[in-house]
């Protein structure tokens, strides 16, 4: 095949994958966020904003190792050496099949998972070209795939448990003393989420910087010397800012005070309600009064463009806007009310805490399920640009990556709360203690698989992690088993489905006549 033919299949398969991203972001993303949403922990709009840039450095620093995976790991490329253009082909047919399937199953609410979708798309393409041969079906092809869908949800699941389990007991159960000594666990939480975000960028991060060839000593130092200074801000800005914020009730500070907490002094609004506690006079606080209802028109006023997403245009701005955290509370309360409550003000301090395990597993997410999107759109590039099958290994460009990082963002903003609410508090209870420990052990066990270039599902993951801090309540009854069973029905039928239509439509498109 001559470099830069079939113009119109190159063009129709960056179009695919950019729209498989978007599927991916309304589906998948989801899954990061949708444990902080239904413990009130982040409003949708504050998950998008975080989505934005977490998706889309974990699609730019690890995304490169799973996306190589899913473009050459799954069918022999070799078969297609004499006809590179078919090879373009399958992998348009693939992408098409499987983005439909995905944006089908979010219009709907199921939480499908997108690695089964291309994965299954890629093996009926591969079957409909070449035969059943055409599928590597070796542990280092298919059979850690495979083997990855079932491992990964148990693991996710008992690491979770692990994280709450040692809470519960360390910290949740004494009543008296909870909030004192989730304090002290703080930095120590901040220490494994830097750890491991840290080794995962440094020892497998971009091709293209080398960082896997620095030598351990580097490595280590790198990683310690990044520790020690998180522990330090841990330990004298943000457990500081997080006793003022919830046990001073200073309702005066901002997120960005946590840089400076040491500096600055008592932070109250000067609200009517506080005025009196403050010793205002009478006269003041009915300026304050007047101030306030201003103050508040204004922001009415501000409130109705949703300024941030003014470019995406009306439908985005009416999809954040979905209350996601209180979907069917009612059906799901006699549920909900066989799970043991904590205290609050404990319960708020994980609220932070999830903040930043959600951020971990938005991070991770990317750089795990960007390779859906762009995986074959990478052989479709690799292959248009040289006109020939490339088998040697290969470096996925960053723009791919920066592409499929964008599509993904989008996807969570438009159509993203479909799947949120179904993956919320209609499983299990959520609590920011149980959201913090379940985003945290599905977070470690993605980046992990990502290290590894497995093609893991991120909605069996936080599925397994959501089950198995559930059952920690004690009583079986506290899990929606019912709305389980749907989920497994889903992910069970993902493969068959989205190959015999893969196949189908290849067979249809290289088979039809031609002139």
């Amino acid at each position: 095949m001559e470099p830069y033919s079939y113009s119109w299949l190159f063009i129709i398969g960056a179009i695919t994958a950019f729209a498989s991203g978007f599927g991916i972001g309304a589906n998948d993303v989801s899954n990061s966020f949708s444990a902080s949403i239904a413990s009130k922990a982040l409003s949708l709009k504050q998950a998008c904003c975080i989505a934005i840039f977490t998706e889309f450095l974990g699609a730019l620093l690890l995304g490169a190792n799973t996306s190589e995976t899913i473009g050459g790991g799954i069918i022999k490329l070799s078969l297609f050496q004499n006809r590179p253009e078919l090879l373009i082909l399958a992998m348009v047919c693939a992408m098409v099949v499987s983005t439909i399937w995905v944006l089908f199953a979010s219009s709907r609410g199921w939480p499908v998972s997108t690695t089964h979708s291309i994965v299954g798309a890629t093996i009926g393409v591969g079957v409909a070209a070449f035969g059943w041969e055409a599928i590597d079906w070796s542990f280092n092809g298919m059979g850690k795939i495979i083997a990855s869908w079932f491992i990964a949800p148990i693991v996710s699941g008992v690491v979770a448990s692990i994280v709450f389990l040692v809470t519960k007991y360390l910290v949740l159960e004494h009543r008296e003393s909870s909030f004192q000594r989730s304090l002290m666990a703080v930095p120590i939480y901040l220490c494994i989420i830097v750890i491991i975000n840290t080794f995962e960028i440094v020892y497998k991060g971009p091709s293209n910087l080398n960082l896997d060839n620095l030598k351990p000593y580097i490595i280590v130092s790198v990683i310690v010397g990044i520790t020690i200074i998180f522990a330090i801000f841990g330990h004298f800005f943000y457990v500081q800012y997080l006793r003022r914020k919830i046990l001073g009730k200073e309702n005066g500070l901002r997120w960005y005070h946590v840089f400076v907490i040491p500096f600055i002094g008592e932070r109250y609004e000067n609200t009517a309600d506080n005025a009196a506690e403050n010793g205002i006079e009478k006269q003041e606080r009915i300026e304050i009064e007047e101030n306030e209802d201003v103050s508040s028109s204004l922001n009415t006023k501000k409130n109705i463009f949703q300024l941030y997403l003014a470019a995406i245009g009306k439908f985005a701005a009416r999809s954040v806007n979905k209350e996601v955290a209180d979907y069917k509370v009612q059906e799901n309360k006699e549920m909900h009310d066989l799970a043991i409550k904590y205290d609050p003000d404990t319960e708020s301090l994980y609220s932070f805490l999830q903040i930043l395990t959600a951020s971990f597993a938005s991070f991770a997410h990317g750089s795990n399920d960007v390779s859906n999107a762009v995986g074959p759109f990478f052989i479709i590039y690799l292959t248009y640009h040289s006109g020939t099958v490339q088998l040697g290994e290969t470096t996925t460009p960053i723009w791919i990556l920066a592409l499929g990082g964008l599509a993904i963002d989008l996807g969570l903003i438009l159509y993203g709360y479909h799947v949120m609410r179904t993956l919320g508090n209609r499983i299990t209870y959520q609590s920011p203690s149980r959201g913090f420990s379940l985003e945290l052990g599905t977070s470690l066990t993605i980046v992990t698989a990502s290290k590894l270039g497995l093609p893991i599902s991120t909605t069996h993951c936080v599925t397994g992690a959501t089950t198995a801090v559930g059952l920690c309540n004690g009583n079986a009854k506290a899990i929606n088993w019912r709305l389980l069973g749907l989920c497994f029905f889903s992910w069970i039928i993902t493969v068959p489905v989205v190959a015999l239509l893969a196949g189908c439509i290849y067979s249809f498109a290289a088979h039809a006549p031609s002139q």
